[in-house]
């Protein structure tokens, strides 16, 4: 009878030791599980690749956009001027192209500010801008406004070609410093049309000299 108890009692025991260490490998079993996964989900968050993509901009793309709108703005106005004072067809023509070019491209640099949470630059606020390359002053406007026939073709030309090598500088400084690829394609677009436009416009100079 007492053989009987003690072999009970013991084969209880290896019971009870053999249950204890299968609870304790299945819950060592489901924190590993739990760690691969949570390490898992780190890895992978969406979270981590968010701030990559809306960083895809930086300060120089900025300041491309914002310092472009007001000067294309400026040559729309130039080019307006234009098409009623110009007596050269050719000038009359060239200004169509600049107005044509230029437009739209307000439109999508006013929409990348716009996506990137920076303020649009306000319309309508005069003829300032100096801290803008190429950008012409109040005087040369007025100027401008005031001439017409031949005498306004070549204040026009000469004010473009300088108003042109503003926004090249620019868009140089783009190729060079910024990150945002459509703006660099841009840059590169406009360094390659105003530049040609640039010896266009000196050879109409040279013609009437």
């Amino acid at each position: 009878m007492t053989i009987k108890r003690s072999l009970l009692r013991r084969a209880t025991a290896v019971a009870a030791t053999a249950t204890a260490a299968l609870v304790l490998a299945a819950c060592g079993g489901n924190g590993d599980d739990t760690g691969s996964a949570h390490n898992g989900h780190g890895t992978a968050s969406p979270s981590t690749s968010a701030p990559a993509r809306q960083g895809d901009h930086n300060a120089a793309d900025v300041a491309f956009a914002q310092g472009m709108i007001p000067h294309h703005r400026q040559a729309i106005e130039m080019a307006d001027l234009a098409a009623t004072r110009a007596e050269s067809a050719e000038v009359k023509k060239l200004a169509g192209e600049i107005k044509k070019a230029q437009d739209p491209e307000i439109k999508t640099l006013s929409g990348w500010l716009t996506s990137w949470g920076e303020q649009v630059p306000a319309g309508g606020a005069g003829h300032g801008g100096h801290d803008v390359s190429g950008m012409m002053s109040a005087e040369e406007m007025k100027q401008l406004e005031s001439s017409s026939g031949k005498a306004f073709g070549t204040a026009f030309l000469q004010m473009m070609v300088k108003h042109h090598e503003g926004a090249v500088a620019m868009a140089k400084t783009e190729q060079s410093d910024g990150k945002y690829g459509p703006a660099r394609d841009m840059s590169g677009a406009i360094i390659t049309s105003q530049s040609a436009e640039i010896a266009q416009m000196n050879t109409l100079l040279g013609n009437k000299s």
